[in-house]
């Protein structure tokens, strides 16, 4: 048996010469699988947020609106898909060049180079196709909630289209796409401005030109509360969104074929879900320290505040500035609701507090934890995609007000748009009751609801 072990340790070192080298070949191979398998993985869960708005929205309307806001959040995503595959892709990633635009065309996979042994394109282009649409539908998802329960279904998804095929791919492309600001060195890693400031700039546009809910605002500034229809749902919701942004964030390290990219990877993840639990603490001591209450829903934004402001800039920053990074997050948001009710703009969910203002914020918080960024080229970044955002936005939500119209009847508001819309109710089975005067009939869970009047909910 000695010679038998000598002959196998004799084999086992000619061959390590061989092993090594075709290890070294396989390297670029494997570096491609896993980069390819972290776009995947991580559009995922980027996708599972969507389901996550669609809970969270239909926690936070009422009864007789949550069927409409189910069918628009899997319809916008629909929508994003196809009009992402059509034109969107292009306009944001084709022939940028330092420019402002891309290219008109179907976006069409070319992993030729790679089904021949050549590697060195890093990841499958399917796999950064998928990645990059499901951002652009998390922009609109922004969108359904801030403008819910008053605006007609078929105008509010050709808003959708304009915005996932136009607007979105048109300003991520100055950034993502190698355009005019990312020449500039304006820095947003995952998006608190490119996907989460845009869907907010494109809300308020909206919010503004439909107008509030009726009964939303009295006289001498009351702002009268609407409260959800199923808070449970709503924090439910809220975790499939935290959930979630670990492949929004993690997945924007753009690799997991080295170990420089899995650290980023780490860090990223410790960071996001750190800078979410300091925003929910800090807006619940926050509800605590100014009206003696915490409210859920403003705590479950609290958590979503503190998602949006890290989602900037989530690798550079150590864990404690995470936490304090998303805990201003939180007490922003505490703040920005009853700002936002107070200019008479109604935010059925709160987005605007949590999308646009911590979007701004997150973006300008970058420098701080980042030598190679300034606070001047920040600032011109969120301005111009404002600005641009805004600007555009208004002009669809304007053209559709002039056309199609885009608000449903105060008469056909109170009834609910689901029967209004879609005809069926998405609780059956409650009881109703007579709301006096009106001649209109509601679930008795949201007339029951009515009767706690929560101090910050919108």
């Amino acid at each position: 048996m000695k010679w038998f072990r000598t002959l196998a340790m004799t084999t086992i070192l000619m061959a390590l010469p061989a092993l090594a080298l075709a290890e070294d070949a396989s390297v670029s191979e494997v570096a491609y699988i896993l980069n390819t398998f972290s776009f995947l993985i991580s559009g995922v869960l980027v996708m599972w947020m969507a389901a996550g708005f669609g809970m969270l929205e239909a926690g936070l309307v009422r009864g007789r609106n949550v069927a409409t806001i189910c069918l628009k959040n899997i319809s916008l995503f629909s929508i994003a898909g196809i009009l992402y595959y059509a034109i969107g892709y292009n306009l944001m990633y084709a022939g940028v060049d330092g420019g402002w635009i891309g290219s008109l065309g179907l976006w069409g996979a070319d992993d030729a180079a790679a089904l021949a042994g050549d590697f060195s394109g890093g990841y499958a282009a399917g796999s950064d196709w998928f990645f990059q649409m499901v951002f652009c539908g998390a922009a609109c998802s922004v969108v359904s909630g801030t403008v819910a329960e008053r605006i007609k279904f078929w105008p509010f998804l050709i808003f959708c289209t304009v915005l996932t095929g136009v607007i979105y791919p048109i300003q991520g492309s100055w950034t993502w796409g190698g355009g005019w600001l990312a020449e500039m060195g304006f820095s947003d890693y995952a998006g608190s401005t490119i996907v989460h400031s845009v869907g907010g700039w494109a809300a308020l546009s909206g919010a503004i030109i439909l107008g509030a809910r009726t009964g939303k605002f009295g006289k001498g500034g009351r702002v009268n509360p609407m409260p959800g229809s199923n808070l449970t749902l709503a924090t439910l919701g809220t975790f499939i969104l935290w959930m979630g942004w670990f492949g929004f964030n993690g997945g924007s390290a753009l690799a997991l074929g080295t170990a420089a990219s899995a650290i980023e990877q780490s860090n990223v993840y410790i960071n996001t879900n750190l800078a979410a639990a300091g925003g929910l603490v800090a807006a619940m001591i926050m509800l605590q320290l100014l009206y003696k209450k915490v409210d859920i829903t403003m705590a479950l934004n609290g958590a979503l505040a503190g998602l949006v402001s890290i989602t900037a800039g989530p690798a550079a920053p150590s864990p404690g500035a995470a936490i304090i990074i998303g805990a201003v997050g939180g007490v922003l948001v505490v703040f920005a609701v009853p700002l936002f009710d107070k200019l008479k703009i109604d935010d059925v969910v709160g987005a605007l507090s949590v999308h646009l203002v911590c979007g701004i914020w997150g973006t300008m918080a970058v420098p701080f934890t980042n030598d190679e960024t300034s606070f001047v080229t920040q600032f011109v970044g969120i301005a111009a995609i404002g600005i641009f955002t805004l600007a555009a936005s208004a002009i669809v939500w304007f053209a559709l007000k002039l056309t199609v119209g885009i608000r449903v009847s105060a008469e056909e508001e109170m009834v609910g748009t689901d029967m209004v819309e879609l005809g069926l109710k998405a609780y059956p089975d409650f009881q109703s009751v007579h709301m006096g005067g009106s001649g209109v009939s509601a679930s008795y869970s949201e007339s029951a609801a009515a009767v706690t009047k929560p101090v910050t909910q919108s």
